[in-house]
């Protein structure tokens, strides 16, 4: 006979969630959808200057 009361308590629940709309902060939503920005330069590539076997290709040939 317990069962009922925990049904409603479930039910109640349920449309709390299912009709419950916070305020959503969209700009946080935009930041973390779109990750660091470009001004970071985390997501930045690598110019050629920067390679790694350009400088060995400059030491094998004796340049450097």
């Amino acid at each position: 006979m317990g069962r009922g009361r925990a049904k409603a308590k479930q039910t109640k629940v349920a449309r709390q969630l299912k009709y419950y709309t916070p305020d959503t902060d969209l700009s946080a939503l935009e930041r973390e959808l779109h990750g660091p920005s470009q001004r970071d330069g985390a997501n930045q590539p690598r110019s050629v200057d920067d390679d790694e076997y350009d400088e060995y290709g400059k030491w094998v040939s004796g340049e450097r």
